[in-house]
């Protein structure tokens, strides 16, 4: 549904956007992950058709969206940064103007409405002026607004942006069920979201793509993926860390936690595990130690993406 070729977007000397592409099939849900300046809301208005790339290709349902622009539009519902909405119209009013310009006339606008009210759970503030919104309710709205036709492809930029744990929540679940049916690209800076609701990930950074793949593949680029960490009654760490530096397969250790009672070290292997081997030598050399817990580690996005985000971090495209 989505294709984007060798994006690029420059203003004025800076280059926001560096040779992007990716591509985005029906039923699948993309984080787009990135610090701030990174280049993701620029990527995301440029995909809407809201500014025109420097160079490259979009094309929405395989119309471009430069060349094409009404065609690629109509397949197309966006939620922008900040949620931006006219207030003095209440929410049914801006709902149904919505709709009117997305060519939707009589019953079958009315419908569209009530199903974005219900969809969005804006039943209780239906006659209520924008302005006098919540910003919880206000995003909500403007969630509505983005969804009102019924589009084949969502653009969401940080679609739980001042919502409160409840109503992100329900928008994550919101997100989910559409991205059965739909093509979805939403940008957050929570990477709680991504394991919550993608079926994919993309990082962009210093606008490139420096990583691409689905959660638990980019968990495995963590350091930590595939560490074994072990407690053990009774035992000192520095005794536990020496036990275990011994092993042939054990890279180094990390004492995790010491209390009166035992200790916690976590074990790095030298190279990637397979099928737990890792973790059953460990076990098997700490025959005789009182194991309280052993676990093999999944990896962290959240380091993943620090490493691969910081500023001397690295540069290259990584798929």
């Amino acid at each position: 549904m989505i294709i984007v070729s060798n994006l690029r977007k420059n203003f004025g000397a800076k280059r926001a956007v560096d040779d992007v592409s990716f591509s985005v099939e029906r039923g699948e849900v993309l984080g787009f992950l990135g610090p701030n300046g990174a280049g993701k809301s620029t990527t995301m208005r440029m995909v809407t058709g809201f500014i025109p790339p420097t160079a490259g290709r979009i094309t929405i349902g395989g119309f471009d969206v430069v060349d094409q622009p009404l065609q690629a539009r109509r397949l197309v519902g966006y939620l922008p940064e900040n949620a931006p909405a006219y207030t003095d119209m209440t929410v049914q009013g801006f709902l149904a103007f919505t709709a009117e310009i997305r060519g939707l006339r009589g019953p079958a606008k009315l419908a569209a409405v009530n199903r974005a009210i219900e969809m969005c759970f804006l039943e209780n503030v239906r006659h209520q002026s924008v302005e006098t919104l919540s910003k919880g309710y206000r995003h909500r709205t403007c969630f509505a607004q983005s969804v009102i036709h019924d589009p084949a492809v969502l653009v969401l930029d940080e679609p739980t942006d001042g919502l409160d744990p409840n109503q992100k929540h329900e928008v994550r679940s919101l997100i989910r069920r559409m991205g059965q049916q739909k093509a979805i690209i939403f940008s957050t800076h929570i990477l709680e979201e991504v394991d919550a609701v993608c079926s994919r990930a993309i990082i962009i950074n210093r606008g490139r793509i420096i990583a691409n793949g689905t959660p638990a593949e980019l968990r495995q680029r963590s350091e930590i993926a595939g560490a074994v960490t072990v407690r053990v009654a009774g035992e000192k760490a520095a005794a536990l860390a020496q036990k275990l530096n011994a092993l042939s397969p054990v890279k180094r250790t990390e004492v995790v936690a010491e209390t009166a009672s035992g200790a916690t070290v976590r074990a790095y292997p030298k190279r990637e595990p397979v099928n737990g081997e890792f973790a059953r030598e460990i076990n098997a050399a700490l025959a005789g130690s009182k194991i309280e817990e052993l676990h093999s580690e999944e990896g962290r996005l959240d380091e993943v993406f620090r490493q691969l985000t910081l500023p001397n971090g690295p540069k290259e495209i990584l798929s």
